[in-house]
């Protein structure tokens, strides 16, 4: 019996000192595993917080759909430009100084400045045409470096010119508003002017670097008295759409626009890829560069769905007949 009782004292002592060691080495390894990180996303955009909102909602909303919640996954560091493109490098400096870990940027002036101010953060774009040419990448496959994103194609501007006409037979001079800053819009004009030329319209570009430009630009329009106005993908333009938009209707000119908030906003026409699903997208490329992939190994995307939006009440006001067959191939039709 005595022997019995040892035995089980000693069985109890070291089941105790194994339990004993269990929660130290659970406590030493709960100490030794870190929290889940806080990602730290900057944004950095050429428009103000309230023009400009739309874009970063629609990235939040992609970052939604992969799972992460705001506050406990992640914070953003928004910087706006207000429309100030100067202001954009300094706040891209700001952004890596508080050493975001991804910068996402909105159309290639932001772009350029992120791409400037560090070549260790990775950076993600979107609303960007032609980052080749740009040499914001090496290429589209293997972009090459730590910017990557998503892209406009160039073909768009013709497809929307020759949308145009379609609306307006006798279109016969169009104005184009483009930012002289952007490279990406110089770079759209010059695609622009091709297809203008094929299609026999006369492109008559008019330069728009901010709201200081705004009265000089829209007197200079309306002094030419063309037939059509558009715009380039710029997010800078964009943010005064509603301006732009209510002076074509003031001036009877049939329109043509790169986003469909213009087209919300009362313009005659939308005809491209859509620039909140390139926000959404671009969320993807945070997730990837998150988990581990590197910028340099991810290739810039590209819209594969294009859509086309008519506001048949603007073109009832500017006293247009939109040709039956387009009516049928638009993929919204505003009443």
């Amino acid at each position: 019996m005595m022997g019995s009782s040892r035995g089980s004292a000693r069985r109890a002592l070291i089941s105790g000192l194994l339990a004993a060691l269990a929660t130290v080495v659970m406590a030493h390894g709960a100490a030794a595993q870190p929290a889940s990180k806080i990602h730290r996303i900057g944004w950095l955009s050429p428009a103000g917080s309230a023009t400009g909102a739309p874009n970063l909602d629609a990235l939040r909303q992609g970052l939604r759909d992969l799972g992460y919640q705001e506050g406990r996954d992640y914070v953003i560091e928004p910087r706006w430009a207000d429309g100030t493109s100067e202001r954009l490098p300094s706040l891209a400096r700001e952004l890596v100084a508080v050493k975001v870990d991804v910068i996402c940027t909105a159309g290639t002036q932001a772009s350029r400045a992120a791409r400037d101010a560090t070549t260790t953060i990775p950076v993600v774009f979107a609303n960007v045409a032609f980052p080749v040419q740009q040499e914001l990448v090496a290429s589209y496959a293997h972009p090459g470096g730590n910017v990557t994103g998503v892209a406009f194609i160039g073909p768009e501007y013709g497809k929307r010119l020759e949308l145009l006409k379609e609306a307006m037979p006798r279109l016969a001079r169009v104005a184009l508003i483009y930012n002289p800053e952007n490279q990406g819009g110089v770079l759209a004009l010059e695609e622009t002017k091709r297809w203008a030329h094929s299609l026999k319209i006369t492109l008559e570009p008019h330069p728009f670097r901010g709201p200081q430009d705004m009265d000089k630009t829209f007197e200079a329009i309306a002094r030419r008295r063309p037939d059509a106005l558009m715009t380039t993908a710029d997010p800078l333009i964009a943010s005064y759409r509603a301006r732009i938009v209510a002076f074509a209707n003031q001036h009877r000119l049939v329109s043509m626009f790169p986003g469909q908030e213009y087209v919300d906003a009362g313009g005659l026409m939308f005809y491209g890829g859509s620039i909140p699903e390139m926000y959404r997208r671009a969320a993807v490329y945070v997730d990837r560069i998150r988990k581990g992939a590197k910028p340099s190994e991810l290739p810039v995307e590209q819209p594969v769905k294009f859509d086309m939006i008519i506001n048949l009440k603007t073109a009832r006001a500017l006293g247009v007949t939109i040709p039956p067959s387009l009516l049928a191939r638009a993929d919204k039709v505003i009443e």
